[in-house]
């Protein structure tokens, strides 16, 4: 029997392969393939795999690589573990990619860059080039979609230039405290490095957690002007920094936490009522019927001439 060596099997492609363990796709469009996540229980499909690129993006735990790096998790094994058990499988029904020229690899480090994994290449990432006052027109248009007031936006959000792959985009970016931008359109859903958190400190003794700028922003827009906020802000921007901000948030005498209402959103409020019941609040119960906030008050504007005047409902 050959043993199949690691750069091999990171030619496997990833949508046979998980065909192989019971794994079809929910959603294809183009070279994405939207999946449950395999890696835990959701309802909502967050796990996208790249066909062209052969690689993974777990959008709920912002976790993402090859074949391998996702065989390793799967089965919660060892690389030779893993290589040891593809040696015994039928490798000739799986169809592989051709080994990428060091081109193709910079292109994969790029991508993956985007999801937070390590670069093979600093060079290749997402370069910010300019940031200005929100303005555009599409972005707008975007942000009206969405039911976040021009006003609001433009206070917490920058119009921000980047290029990717040798193409300038302009996006909405929202800065967080490393420096880094998550950028977001109609078309694009990206961040820049450094990836972290974002803090608000208005001086007040409560905190306000949510998992996404979005819904920071729909919070505002639900409750809030500008101006008047009478508490402290944290927007997480991956739930993978929710564990590592517990210090932050225990610092406080009430933690009001609007995460996502899929798994990963519960099972981390859940940890946290675990921690302490008193301290943490869940939220989410006002958007029960949907995945996050900004889902919930897009379905209460149907009209986005209403405006702020949804204030008066709650």
């Amino acid at each position: 029997m050959e043993k199949l060596t690691c750069e091999r099997a990171k030619q496997i492609d990833l949508v046979d392969f998980l065909a192989s363990l019971g794994h079809q796709p929910r959603k294809v469009k183009n070279p994405d393939h939207w999946y449950l996540s395999p890696l835990r229980t959701e309802k909502t499909p967050s796990f996208k795999v790249n066909r062209k690129l052969n690689v993974w993006f777990d959008h709920a735990t912002g976790e993402g690589g090859n074949l391998v790096d996702f065989g390793i998790r799967y089965f919660k094994c060892t690389v030779a573990e893993l290589l040891q058990s593809l040696s015994g499988a039928d490798i000739p029904s799986f169809s592989f990619h051709p080994q990428p020229s060091p081109a193709g690899r910079l292109h994969t480090a790029a991508l993956l860059s985007d999801a937070g994994e390590k670069k093979e290449n600093p060079g290749n990432k997402i370069v910010i080039v300019d940031s200005r006052v929100l303005a555009d027109k599409s972005l707008l248009d975007y942000l009206n979609r969405r039911s976040i007031p021009t006003h609001i936006a433009t206070h917490f959000c920058r119009e921000v230039d980047f290029l990717l792959y040798g193409n300038k985009q302009t996006v909405i970016g929202f800065l967080n405290n490393a420096g880094g931008y998550e950028l977001r359109s109609q078309n694009f859903k990206g961040s820049s490095s450094p990836k972290s958190i974002t803090y608000i400190d208005n001086g007040a003794k409560s905190l306000t957690v949510f998992e996404g700028f979005f819904n920071f922003l729909s919070w505002l827009t639900m409750n809030h002007k500008v101006g008047e906020l009478r508490t402290n802000f944290l927007v997480l921007n991956s739930l993978s920094f929710f564990v590592k901000s517990r210090s932050l948030m225990e610092r406080y005498q009430e933690v009001n936490l609007y995460l996502d209402r899929d798994k990963a959103g519960m099972n981390h409020i859940q940890e946290a009522l675990q921690w302490n019941p008193d301290l943490y609040k869940d939220q989410s119960l006002l958007y029960g019927n949907h995945k996050d906030l900004n889902d919930w008050l897009v379905s209460k504007l149907p009209d986005k001439k209403q405006g702020l005047r949804i204030r008066r409902a709650f």
